[in-house]
C-alpha cells in the first residue's frame, strides 16, 4: 500500500500511554521504572547550566564514544537519536521503492514511511510469531526490511540467523531493538556486528526511564547513516539527550542494566504464571512485556480501566485483534492478575443468570 487509510492511520498512531490516566496502575507502557535512578538525575541535572549552548561537538563525540566502546563499533558507526521513533522518522531518507515490515510489530515505521509516499508491504506472522517459514512471503524487490526483536508487542525474539537470512543485495535490513537490553545477556543483538546492509535501532527511554527526554541511537555504516540525516535538521539531539547517552552506555550502567535485565526476566516468569493461572493464552516471549490472549479481552480491559488498572489494547496493531492484550512486566503484576479474575467471575456469575 502506498498510504495508510484514516482509520488504519488512527489505530497505527495510538500508543499505550493514550490508555493511563493519573493514578492509574500502569501496564500499558513499557517503561521500566517510574523515574530515573537519582545517579543519572543528578548526572542531568549538571548540565543545566549548559542550556544557554548549542550542543557541542565534544557532547556528541562523547555520546558516540560511549555508545561505540558499549558495542565494539566505530564512532562513525553511531548516530544519536532523539529517540528509536526519530530513526523510523529518518527512514523516508533512504528512498526505498518498496518497504517490508513483519508485523505484528511496532507501529511508526509504516507510518513514516506510508507518510512519505513509500509503498508498504506487512509480512504478517501467525501465532507463535516466529520467522521460521516466512522468508518466502518478504517481496524480493523489497529493499527495506523492518523487523523488531525482540517484537513489540508480541515479545518474541528472533534468532541473529533468522534476522541475517533477511539480507538481500540492495536491501537494508532495520532491527529495532528497542527492548534488546531488557533480554539478559542480549543474546540475538546485531549491535555489536558490523554489516554494510544492516541498521540497529536501540532506545534508552525504556531501560533508564526517559521517555520524557527521547534517547536512542543507531549503529550502522557511515555510508547508511549519512543517508539517513540528508535532510536531518542542524541540533537534532539536544545536550542532556547526549549526555543521558554518554552516562548509560558507561560500563557501570550498562553493568546495572543487565543485572536488573535478569531480575526483570525472573519476575516475568513469575507475571506469566499468574496470567496463566486466570486463563490467559500467553505468546512465548522474552521482553519485559506479556502478550496474551484472553476470549472477553475487550470487556476486561475495558473493566480493567473502571478499576484504574491500564493494559495496551493490540487491536491497533497489524495481525493482532481484540483477543489480545499487552501487559508490562511489574512487580505489581499480583493486582493485575486477581482485578482479570474478579473481571472474569463476575461475568461468569452475570452468564449462568441470564440462563436460569
Amino acid at each position: 500500500m502506498a498510504s495508510l487509510d484514516p482509520s488504519a492511520l488512527a489505530a497505527a498512531r495510538y500508543h499505550g500511554d493514550q490508555a493511563v490516566a493519573p493514578g492509574m496502575l500502569d501496564f500499558a507502557v513499557n517503561v521500566r521504572h517510574p523515574r530515573p535512578p537519582g545517579w543519572l538525575i543528578e548526572r542531568l541535572a549538571a548540565r543545566l547550566p549548559h542550556l544557554a549552548g548549542y550542543p557541542s561537538a565534544q557532547d556528541q563525540r562523547r555520546a558516540q564514544d560511549a555508545v561505540a566502546q558499549r558495542h565494539g563499533r566505530a564512532r562513525e558507526e553511531v548516530l544519536p537519536l532523539a529517540g528509536v521513533a526519530e530513526g523510523f522518522a529518518l527512514l523516508p531518507n533512504l528512498r526505498p521503492a518498496l518497504a517490508a515490515i513483519v508485523a505484528p510489530s511496532f507501529t511508526e515505521p509504516a507510518v513514516t514511511l506510508s507518510a512519505a509516499g513509500v509503498p508498504v508491504h506487512h509480512v504478517v506472522l501467525e501465532p507463535p510469531f516466529v520467522l521460521d517459514g516466512v522468508m518466502d512471503a518478504v517481496p524480493e524487490d523489497a529493499d527495506l526490511v523492518v523487523v523488531g526483536n525482540p517484537t513489540n508487542p508480541t515479545s518474541v525474539l528472533h534468532t541473529r540467523e533468522q534476522l541475517l537470512a533477511l539480507r538481500r543485495p540492495g536491501r537494508i535490513v532495520v532491527v529495532d531493538e528497542a527492548f534488546a537490553d531488557s533480554v539478559p545477556g542480549e543474546p540475538a543483538s546485531l549491535a555489536g556486528i558490523s554489516l554494510p546492509d544492516v541498521l540497529v535501532l536501540r532506545s534508552l527511554t525504556k531501560t533508564w526511564s526517559l521517555a520524557g527526554l527521547r534517547v536512542g541511537y543507531a549503529l550502522g555504516s557511515p555510508e547508511v547513516l549519512e543517508r539517513l540525516t540528508a535532510q536531518r535538521p542542524h541540533w537534532p539531539v539536544g545536550t542532556l539527550q547526549l549526555t543521558a547517552i554518554e552516562a548509560c552506555c558507561a560500563a557501570d550502567a550498562v553493568a546495572d542494566a543487565a543485572a536488573d535485565a535478569i531480575r526483570l526476566a525472573q519476575l516475568r516468569t513469575e507475571m506469566v504464571v499468574g496470567l496463566t493461572s486466570v486463563g490467559a493464552d500467553i505468546v512465548a516471549g522474552q521482553a519485559p512485556f506479556v502478550l496474551f490472549r484472553l476470549p472477553d479481552a475487550a470487556h476486561i480491559r475495558t473493566s480493567l480501566q473502571r478499576r484504574e488498572i491500564a493494559v495496551r489494547r493490540c487491536d491497533t496493531f497489524v495481525g493482532l485483534d481484540e483477543r489480545y492484550l499487552r501487559a508490562a512486566v511489574r512487580r505489581e503484576w499480583p493486582l493485575l492478575v486477581q482485578a482479570i479474575h474478579e473481571i472474569s467471575q463476575v461475568s461468569m456469575c452475570a452468564s449462568k443468570g441470564g440462563h436460569r
